[in-house]
């Protein structure tokens, strides 16, 4: 799991993800085989996707498109990765404030040219802020937004598991 979050939102998505996906590989007694990490996107390295069999990709919309660091990330590791994680698995989780398509059309053209695989639908968190104050508020996910990010780590971890 790759992430970025400036108000809590993503973060508390990814944690969500994070700990479901543990659970599912704990329940299907694969803790063995299959690893959750989870990396900060300025901490992302190039052996950090080389590593791992699937992405789930957490991070919020800015301005109408991915957070700055999780741009940063892609643009740091996009050359240097490409042509090597053809046909691996991912999903993504955006946090929005009252939209969240552009941040997430641009991650998904981002996988396409590293020719990723959406193994399950994205979901978008949307926060409803549209004042500044709301947008720069810390932010608390309620309960449905939770599970709604738990069901993503839920399936990506399944898979990992056929």
């Amino acid at each position: 799991m790759v992430w970025h979050s400036r108000t809590g939102a993503s973060q508390q998505a990814m944690q969500a993800a994070y700990d479901a996906a543990q659970r599912a590989l704990h329940a299907l007694e694969s803790t063995d085989h299959v690893q959750v990490r989870s990396v900060p996107a300025a901490e992302a390295t190039t052996e950090d996707f080389l590593l791992a069999d699937a992405y789930l990709f957490c991070a919020p919309e800015n301005l109408a498109s991915l957070s700055g660091t999780m741009k940063e990330c892609f643009d740091r590791l996009y050359y240097p990765l490409l042509e090597q994680l053809n046909g691996r698995p991912y999903t993504a989780i955006i946090s929005a404030g009252t939209d969240g398509q552009n941040a997430l059309k641009q991650l998904q053209r981002i996988c396409t040219g590293w020719r990723l695989e959406q193994a399950c639908d994205p979901i978008i968190v949307l926060m409803n802020a549209s004042s500044t104050d709301e947008i720069l508020a810390p932010k608390q996910l309620t309960s449905a937004q939770l599970a709604s990010a738990e069901h993503c780590g839920e399936n990506l971890a399944a898979l990992l598991c056929l």
